[in-house]
């Protein structure tokens, strides 16, 4: 018989499942394109369907190693999400501001 997880967690230690936390934050804060799609509850079929493009589309961006940011904006979009790039040196962190003028039309 299967055990359930939170009695499984139940019997952990408090070291343990400290641990068992921090790992989970790490594998949640870094993933592929389609893991999060999918932790998102969404299929490529619905993102397409969101991003008005077919099926096929979905599968070969997230197999792609290199994109134009506008077109992982959209993706990120699609998903309900919000796309910044932030440059990390040794001594902090940069938000890069100027692609935020990329989602924004411009009225005349």
């Amino acid at each position: 018989m299967a055990n359930k997880f939170s009695e499984l967690r139940a019997r952990m230690t408090p070291q343990a499942q400290a641990r068992s936390a921090a790992n989970a934050r790490v594998m949640l804060a870094e993933m592929p394109l389609n893991e999060l799609r999918q932790a998102r509850g969404l299929s490529q079929k619905m993102l397409a369907d969101v991003l008005h493009v077919q099926q096929p589309s979905i599968a070969k961006m997230e197999k792609r190693t290199d994109m134009y940011l506008s077109t992982l904006r959209s993706h990120i979009e699609a998903m309900g999400g919000q796309l910044e790039v932030v440059a990390r040196f040794p001594d902090g962190a940069v938000k890069i501001n100027n692609f935020a003028e990329l989602a924004q039309p411009t009225v005349d």
